[in-house]
Parts: structure tokens; sequence; C-alpha cells
């Protein structure tokens, strides 16, 4: 079989050697190989050969053609291109017909184009969308193309909202993006943490992580209702929305809780916390990156199995739950990542690379702690993957549901710094044993009440 090597030397002889050589070629793999590697391809290329691989039996065929002949640029095959896009069944193929249309920026592409943003593929029209950008100095065009921020897929109307949406002219007071305010540093505010954002800046933080107490699970977490319980959480992320810096990142660490029964006549109810405060988080504006699920030994979960273990009957089945959750959202915005790795010094984004071992999966095999004080303690380790794949060094790391602080202790030793709002004074002590100053460590551990952080 022809190599890539041998592919380049044979495209350098011009595209009738090449036309010649696919012609001996029967083999769908062998003929794919050679158009898929033509790289670039010279001014002069005579690429008609590519015209009978555009209309092949085989969908891959069909769209390396297409690509390959898209870099030619010819205005000629437009005809040809809108031919082959009515005829098209294979939808992949059909984008890159799409995208070859609008590369050849011929106001006589504009009316296909047009035609194409009515089509239900959202990729299909985006690629559309991509080719009448180049017009849209033409009001018609212009009118056309925003009136797709109604369109009812959410991916062009996020295409649609980053070319037109008016970007907000910087405050003049507005700090940098790695910048981190003194005054919350490595703070601990005894709180409730309702009380407590309000009077927080923003876009002050870059990293929060949290699981927050459980629907009438604690003495410490007892609610009137469900929905109360929703509405106070929904509050708390909407203000930690506004305090975290622009692209950066919400882990929150939730699972399903089980209210026992209040009596024989009666059936425990079980909420599924995470997916009813998943739409709540999206409609504020963080967009769902990823769930990773926090897997437990079996033998650390209270049993539900048992009955079921008994007498086998069916529909009394319930398993033992020895997962946790931890749902990942980003603060929505039409910026890469990248734009966040530029506001770091390249000697910070050398010093907080992951080394060593990773977690490759979804899936965290981490045993529970456990704790005299706290009931529900998050394990170090866990805090330790977080805070290292979703923060810098020196960047700032919110725990609005502090409880014993294990947040603020990893983050420490991990050279961020940290701020926690926890409302119970007994865990806020605790913390002032467990939170223990590191030798040369730059900014002191505070811990204040609500009145003493707002006179500051």
């Amino acid at each position: 079989m022809i190599d890539k090597a041998a592919i380049q030397e044979l495209k350098l002889q011009g595209g009738a050697q090449v036309g010649a050589y696919l012609k001996k070629l029967s083999d769908i793999n062998s003929i794919t190989l050679v158009l898929e590697n033509l790289g670039e391809l010279p001014v002069d290329f005579e690429g008609d050969f590519l015209d009978n691989y555009a209309i092949h039996s085989h969908e891959k065929v069909r769209f390396w053609a297409i690509k390959n002949i898209a870099k030619l640029k010819q205005g000629a095959y437009l005809n040809k291109f809108i031919v082959w896009l009515k005829q098209e069944t294979a939808t992949q193929v059909k984008r890159e017909i799409v995208a070859a249309i609008g590369r050849l920026k011929t106001e006589k592409a504009q009316d296909i184009l047009l035609e194409t943003l009515l089509e239900k593929d959202a990729k299909l029209v985006c690629q559309a969308i991509r080719g009448l950008l180049y017009f849209k100095s033409n009001p018609d065009i212009l009118e056309r193309l925003q009136a797709l921020i109604n369109h009812p897929n959410e991916t062009v109307r996020t295409v649609i909202y980053k070319e037109f949406s008016q970007k907000k002219p910087k405050a003049a007071n507005s700090q940098a993006h790695s910048h981190v305010y003194d005054g919350l540093k490595n703070l601990v505010i005894n709180a409730d943490v309702l009380e407590v954002l309000p009077h927080l800046p923003d876009e002050s933080v870059h990293l929060t992580f949290t699981s927050p107490p459980y629907y009438n699970a604690r003495d410490y977490s007892i609610y009137e209702s469900y929905e109360a319980y929703l509405n106070f959480l929904s509050k708390v992320f909407a203000h930690t929305h506004r305090i975290t810096k622009e692209g950066r990142f919400l882990i929150v660490n939730t699972s399903p809780i089980i209210i026992p029964r209040v009596s024989r006549a009666h059936s425990s109810k079980r909420y599924a916390i995470p997916f009813d405060l998943h739409p709540l988080l999206v409609a504020q504006g963080w967009e769902f990156i990823d769930d990773i699920i926090w897997l437990k030994p079996e033998y650390a979960v209270k049993s539900r199995v048992q009955s079921f273990d008994n007498n086998r009957k069916p529909l009394s089945y319930k398993p033992n739950t020895v997962t946790e959750y931890l749902m990942v959202y980003r603060k929505q915005t039409n910026k890469l990542l990248d734009w966040n790795l530029k506001h770091y010094e390249p000697s910070i984004t050398q010093d907080s690379l992951i080394a060593n071992e990773y977690e490759s999966n979804n899936v965290w095999s981490i045993e529970p702690e456990y704790d005299k004080i706290h009931p529900a303690v998050f394990p170090e380790d866990l805090c330790e993957r977080v805070i290292r794949y979703y923060s810098f060094k020196n960047d700032l790391v919110f725990d609005p549901f502090a409880g014993s602080g294990t947040v603020g202790k990893v983050a420490k030793l991990l050279h961020r710094y940290f701020l926690l709002a926890e409302q119970e004074e007994n865990y806020c002590q605790y913390m002032r044993q467990k939170i223990k100053p590191q030798p040369k460590e730059g900014v002191e551990t505070r811990f204040v009440s609500l009145g003493e952080f707002l006179k500051k």
C-alpha cells in the first residue's frame, strides 16, 4: 500500500498522475488514504479527476474528494457544489459541501447559503453562517443572520451571539484575571453564606468547590420544603456566578438523598438533588462541562439492599448507593480556555502543571473520611484533585459551605488562597486547629464574624 511520503511525491507530479494512480485502485481504504493525505494543493493543480469521486458510492470517498476540491477555491465549482448538495444524503458530506461553498466567497453563493439556514442540522446551519458572515456588510444578509439569535438550536444561537453581541468595555477599576483581593486571601467568615455573598466583589473568585448541605438530612440543614431548599441553593449559586471570574469553574458535590418514612404506613422519599439543581444552574449562566463520579467502597455506605437480600421480591430492589456526583460547570463565556491561560505568568503556568499521575476517567475511587466533629467531611484526596485540575497557583478557591474546612486546608497546601463561609461556630473553631499555619506563610489565615468582615 502506498505511504504518505509516496502520495506527496505523486502529488508533485500533477493532478493527472494522481488521477491515473487512483483509477488503478478498487479498495476503498486505499482510495481514501490517497485522498486524505494529499494535503495542500498547488495553485495549478489539475483536480478534474476529483469530480468522479465527489459522487462515489462510498461516503468517506465523497467526503475527502469534496475536501480536496474545496482547496482549489475555483468559482466554477459552485454549480457542481449546489448539485452535489441537493443529491447528497450523508450529513457529514453535506456539511463539507456547504463549507466549500462558503470558502468560494462569491455573491453567487448567497442564495444557496441562505437556503441552507433553513436546514434542521445545526452544523449545516453553522457552516452556512460562516460563509454568509463574509457578506454581513449587506443589510439583507445581516438581518437574516441576526434573526438567528432566536433559532431553536442552542449551538446556532451561541454562534450568532458570539458574532454580534456587544462587548462590554472593562470598568476602569476592573482587576486582572489572575488578581486576588488581599482582603479575601485565606479568610474564614463565620456567617450565613447568603449574608456574605452580596458583599463579595464581582469576578473575585477563580474556583468554587463545595458540597451543599443535604436536604433535611442533618440538624444543620433543615428546610421548610424541598422547593425552599432548591431556592436557597439557587440564590447561593447565582451570587457565586457573579463573583466568579469569566470562564472559570464551579464544582458541586451532591448526590440523591433519602428522607426516611415517617411511619410504616408511608414510604421513604428519595430526592434527586443533582438533577433538580442542574437546570437551575444552567439557567443562571453556568455551562455544564462534566459529571465526575465519586465511587466509595460498599462497606463505607449504609446498606439499602438488606431487605431485598432477605426476600428477593420483585419491585423491592434498592441498591446500595456507593456514588456521589461532582458536577462540573464553567461560567459561560465566548472565550476559549486558552484565553484564561494567557493571563498568567509563564512561571505560574509551569508551576501549576499536573505532575506525576492523574485521573484519566470520570470515575474516582476515593475512600471517604470520617470525623468526630463534622458528619460529612471532604476527603483530602478529592479536594486535591479538584483544586489541582481546575485552578492555578495563587488562585482564590471558594467554598460557600466550608464545614470542617478541608477545601481551605488543601488549597493552602497547594499554594492557593482560600475563602470560606461557614455559619456553624463550632465548625469554625474546629477549622482553627485544622488549617494550621504553614512555614514561611505569606498570608495569615484569618477568622472573622460577618460584622468584622463588613467593617474592612
